[in-house]
């Protein structure tokens, strides 16, 4: 018995002392001291949930640029009372904000669409339309001329030109239902809307209609942003809404011989100037280190622009206006940028980086919010497999909160031409069901928007931009 205890003794003793047990202990220490950092962090981010619930001014400043300024197309006088409007609350905020100038298009809609089609069989009917950002008019007269109906690019060139020219070019494409990401669905039907009118002159069209980027079937057309190039004959193009698309495909489908008459009086004019507005809270270690969190000022000029980005704006202000309220002082510059002219032509996310550039400061990270103001979902990060996997390790801080969905993918157009080696684009991600019923239509309001989902994803962009700042990448 003895002779064992002895035994026993000497193989405590030599696991104590051996190289793997010491790890292991080492290990134990730094699980425990992280437990204990983490605890604090939690406590920090349990309060920002908190302030933002019953102290953010968020849904407050959206209510208000909604209400009393309504859409902000690029170069339009409400793009400009925006600004002002936007520079006025960083200032309040003690954010030292600062004006930077930008060239933007300018781009009217003019009289109000009309359109109708006829049929051989004498059918008549009233079609809700909205010309695509950028295209030209049809003139006083309006535009007659029979429909063709395809939903791909190769519909377009299986028909060629004896198929389409003299035609209006109905793109019949419908938004897949099967992604629950709504976004993928967005993505692959884009494309008809952008480019359409090119391809469909290419065969010698007249004119153009998309249907809506809609998941729903409504009666709101949806605008957007489209192009023409050199050496292609401009036509006019137009979004239908879902509901006069099934329609009109199910009549065109039937057999009968379909036209259609469309009015737009759109026109576009010079350059004009307009701004990005700045604010920041200067670092206390690193004050040329900047993490950046912004959206775009301007919207189309249907609706408020209340999700598309009213809200990623003021989510992004709101961010300042908490970690402010928190007393946290920021090792790194914290930035937040409401960017111009993202909706046709990107000109303030292009000016910016060309500012970023030529300084002497380094974006470690830049935050983009330009999904709705849904509840919050998660982030699309764009940076090494490392970085991504340092902020998915703060999954267990944030998953109370429901934000589980730190995946690699894009993060936003605004913040797009600030990628480096070694920065980190992320796009905040919130639940995408509901977004497409308003994107980018008359639909776009604010009283669409929940006041705690837009609070909480305030909130939620605000956890990371501690996190990034107070752990780094």
């Amino acid at each position: 018995m003895k002779m064992h205890s002895f035994t026993s003794i000497a193989v405590i003793i030599g696991i104590l002392h051996s190289p793997t047990f010491k790890a292991q202990i080492t290990s134990n220490e730094n699980e425990v001291s992280v437990d204990k950092q983490f605890a604090t962090d939690s406590l920090q981010i349990a309060e920002l949930f908190r302030l933002a619930l019953t102290e953010s001014h968020s849904y407050e400043w959206l209510g208000d640029m909604c209400s009393n300024i309504g859409h902000r197309l690029s170069g339009s006088p409400q793009a400009a009372e925006a600004v002002e409007y936007s520079f006025d609350l960083m200032n309040d905020l003690n954010l030292d904000p600062w004006k930077q100038p930008v060239m933007v298009p300018v781009w009217k809609r003019g009289e109000k669409e009309l359109a109708y089609f006829i049929s051989d069989q004498g059918k008549k009917g009233e079609l809700s339309i909205l010309a695509l950002g950028g295209s030209i008019s049809t003139k006083d007269e309006g535009l007659l001329a029979p429909v063709v109906e395809v939903e791909t690019w190769g519909d377009l060139e299986k028909l060629g030109e004896q198929g389409v020219k003299g035609k209006i070019v109905f793109f019949n494409e419908k938004m897949n239902p099967e992604n629950l990401y709504t976004f993928h669905s967005y993505g692959h039907c884009v494309m008809h809307r952008w480019g359409g009118a090119v391809e469909a002159a290419k065969y010698g069209a007249v004119g153009v209609i998309v249907r809506s980027l809609n998941m729903r079937i409504d009666d709101y057309p949806h605008t957007g942003s489209m192009k023409y190039e050199e050496d292609i004959t401009k036509i006019p193009a137009a979004a239908v809404s879902t509901k006069d698309a099934e329609e009109l495909s199910e009549l065109i489908k039937s057999g009968d011989k379909v036209s259609i008459m469309m009015r737009l009086m759109c026109e576009t004019l010079e350059d004009t100037e307009s701004y990005n507005v700045v604010g920041e809270i200067k670092g206390s270690e690193n004050p040329d280190k900047v993490i950046l969190v912004g959206g775009h000022l301007d919207s189309w000029d249907v609706g408020d622009g209340a999700h598309d980005d009213g809200a990623g704006v003021m989510q992004s202000l709101g961010v300042l206006e908490l970690l402010k309220k928190l007393n946290y002082k920021p090792k790194n510059t914290l930035r937040v940028v409401f960017f111009m002219n993202e909706e046709n032509g990107l000109r303030g996310a292009k000016a910016y980086s060309e500012f970023a550039e030529s300084s002497n400061e380094v974006h470690i990270a830049a935050i983009e919010s330009d999904r709705g103001g849904f509840t919050p979902r998660g982030f699309h990060v764009e940076g090494s497999e490392s970085k991504l996997a340092k902020i998915a390790g703060w999954e267990s801080i944030l998953d109370k909160y429901g934000i589980h969905q730190v995946e690699k993918g894009g993060a936003g157009a605004d913040i797009g031409p600030l990628k480096t080696d070694e920065n980190v684009l992320i796009g905040f991600v919130p639940d995408s069901q509901r977004y497409f019923d308003h994107h980018h239509s008359a639909n776009d309001t604010f009283d669409t928007v929940n006041k705690r989902e837009l609070e909480l994803g305030t909130a939620s962009i605000a956890s990371l931009v501690y996190l990034i700042d107070k752990y780094g990448l």
